[in-house]
């Protein structure tokens, strides 16, 4: 790896720190190269309510600088029983503590994103689009996603995830934010019902040409589809 490269070390939940990632965060100072600290605070674990974690996320976003000399943190609230990143509840954790750290340091901060619901479903991408407006209108610097399906499937993300969260990042940049929350609010209701059934969607195998690395017709029309429900929404980016 080069030293520009972001070099990965996590803190444990909640607040909690063991002996070898204080051992891997010396020698990458001793290395000078740069530094991703990764924590996800646990909406309904430890740290209790959504006050409350987001209170936690607050200090361990802070922490991986003070302790650990980060050059950037990676953030994922998660929520502890359906254990993604695009719940109603983790969407609040993530937005109110990057909105607070952007308004008073020049702090980097990134979020990592835990679907639900599978590749070549519109679940998944309008969960991914939730969090990616959630994540863009609190002044995050970095979006990472995404994990579809809770991110414990092998091969089970592909390349749309990641262009459908860039593209509706871009789309709500600089958008009013209490127009923002109105949309963001029917966006969650849309999913959030079908928690109990998401769909499971189907694996890189599935959802691309692995030759020519172009994704299916299936996958263009639900990403269309996907497309046209955030353009309903209010969305102008692909009209333009």
């Amino acid at each position: 790896m080069r030293p520009s490269d972001s070099h990965e070390v996590s803190q444990l939940n909640e607040l909690k720190i063991d002996v070898g990632a204080l051992v891997v965060g010396a020698h990458y100072a001793t290395a000078g190269v740069n530094v991703m600290v990764e924590q996800m605070p646990i909406f309904g674990g430890y740290a209790g309510g959504l006050e409350e974690t987001t209170i936690v996320d607050v200090a361990t976003t802070l922490n991986s600088f003070v302790m650990l000399q980060a050059t950037w943190h990676l953030d994922g609230p998660v929520h502890v029983r359906w254990g993604i990143t695009t719940t109603r509840e983790a969407l609040a954790v993530a937005g109110h503590a990057a909105r607070a750290i952007e308004e008073n340091t020049h702090l980097i901060l990134g979020n990592q994103y835990y679907t639900l619901a599978g590749p070549c479903t519109v679940m998944c991408l309008l969960e991914t689009a939730a969090q990616a407006i959630t994540d863009t209108v609190s002044g995050r610097e970095i979006l990472s996603g995404v994990a579809a399906g809770k991110g414990v499937v092998t091969d089970l993300f592909t390349a749309m995830e990641a262009r459908f969260m860039g593209e509706v990042a871009h789309a709500v940049a600089g958008m009013d934010l209490h127009e923002v929350n109105i949309m963001l609010d029917k966006l969650v209701s849309m999913y959030e019902k079908d928690y109990k059934t998401a769909p499971a969607g189907k694996t890189f195998q599935e959802c691309y040409d692995v030759k020519k690395l172009v994704p299916t017709e299936e996958y263009i029309k639900v990403y269309d589809e996907a497309v046209k429900i955030m353009t309903d929404l209010g969305l102008t980016y692909w009209n333009d």
